[in-house]
């Protein structure tokens, strides 16, 4: 899937997203920022919002994070 079909469609109403920051995240609004939107979750970067969100299923989200808790998906790729 490329980058471009990712991007959050014209359809998808964000005004009422809400989007959460990573707890390891300090003040300086440099991290990425994700908000559930029904079977979705959106990802964006909080340094320059007005790019717009790219959009995953759930289930995406959901093994990505799984796989980096459980430390089968590391830094660089699990190298």
């Amino acid at each position: 899937m490329s980058t471009s079909s990712m991007a959050a469609p014209h359809d998808v109403d964000l005004a009422r997203a809400h989007w959460r920051k990573s707890s390891y995240s300090g003040g300086a609004n440099d991290c990425l920022e994700v908000a559930e939107l029904g079977e979705r979750a959106a990802v964006r970067d909080s340094k320059d919002i007005s790019r717009g969100p790219l959009l995953f299923p759930k289930t995406a989200m959901r093994a990505l994070v799984g796989g980096i808790a459980s430390g089968a998906i590391g830094p660089f790729g699990g190298e």
